[in-house]
């Protein structure tokens, strides 16, 4: 009896610390807050996680940029000291210039096509593509589309004469609101309201999501879809944790993952009537643009981008492909 007694002992002991090692806790790097729609599909794809490895893997996500900014929470997943970042294409791109493709000005018809290429798998070579330098992309999210607002309908390039217009700190995006008719001033985000004020700049690119939350309607009341970029953000992880991953529990990652971007689009849609309703009710005028003309312009920047590479040449047909 006293050794059956010990060997239960023994197995309830080795039970108990397997089952309190096995969790493996996936820290997660977010530089929006806890009431952005990728914060929120996060958190929804992490409690499936759970609960779907039976507490194999657990989510922690830090929002508010709290572990760094982007370009430091990347160093900080391919070193393993934390496990998960989301961080936005230009980032990656210093890895592997091959990933400017799936940012480039008018690639995406729409937020619909631009779901169709995040979820078909024609990315997949590319993602995996980087994993030499520690990290994975295991999905994409939409950032939603980009368009030019300032204090007038900006309807054809010519109307961007003269105007500085901030955008991202990247010589590409600037030479394309060059292109785009008007001066491209790289800026910090949160510069630009005060620039608009004291009339350093005209205006800004962004989403409808950022217009709002930033107020940028009181200095720039007017809003074209312009839709010249949609930039995605991307979900890395560290290549050793992935690799090492049970099979079951990597395709159980991989199929929660693409039901999160998917999930994520629904939730951008919605988030954008909410900031339009919030814009036009403090005198925002958003104003519908043919797109064309701009299209035209920027086309240069296109060629340049899409002849880079063999792969890049690739990618631009099988992106061109979906677009319906």
């Amino acid at each position: 009896m006293k050794k059956i007694s010990i060997l239960t002992f023994s197995g309830l002991l080795i039970l108990g610390v397997t089952s309190f090692s096995k969790t493996q806790v996936l820290k997660v790097a977010f530089n929006q807050s806890e009431n952005h729609p990728q914060y929120k599909v996060l958190k929804d794809f992490g409690d499936k996680l759970e609960a779907q490895t039976n507490g194999n893997y657990k989510l922690e996500i830090s929002p508010n940029a709290l572990l760094g900014d982007q370009r430091a929470t990347t160093e900080l997943v391919q070193n393993g000291i934390i496990q998960m970042s989301v961080v936005g294409n230009p980032v990656v791109e210093n890895f592997s210039k091959n990933f400017a493709i799936i940012s480039l000005p008018y690639i995406y018809d729409s937020l619909d096509h631009q779901k169709s290429v995040f979820t078909s798998g024609v990315l997949d070579e590319l993602f995996k593509s980087v994993s030499k330098n520690g990290f994975q992309v295991v999905g994409a999210f939409t950032a939603g589309s980009r368009c030019v607002y300032t204090n007038k309908p900006i309807e054809k390039p010519e109307d961007l004469k003269g105007y500085k217009i901030r955008v991202m700190q990247s010589d590409t995006m600037k030479k394309m609101l060059d292109y785009m008719g008007g001066i491209g001033t790289p800026m910090a985000q949160s510069e630009v309201y005060t620039a608009v004020q004291q009339g350093v700049l005209e205006g800004g690119e962004n989403n409808e999501v950022t217009y709002m939350d930033l107020k940028h309607y009181e200095i720039s009341p007017y809003f074209s879809y312009t839709n010249h970029l949609m930039v995605p953000d991307l979900i890395i992880i560290n290549e050793s944790i992935y690799s090492k991953m049970d099979t079951k529990d990597r395709e159980t990652f991989d199929k929660l993952m693409k039901e999160a971007i998917e999930q994520e689009f629904v939730e951008w849609n919605e988030n954008v009537k909410t900031a339009k309703k919030v814009a036009i009710e403090n005198g925002a005028k958003f104003v519908d643009v043919d797109i064309k003309p701009f299209q035209e312009k920027v086309k240069p920047l296109q060629d340049a981008v899409i002849n880079s590479s063999d792969i890049t040449k690739e990618l631009y047909k099988k992106i061109r492909a979906l677009a319906n």
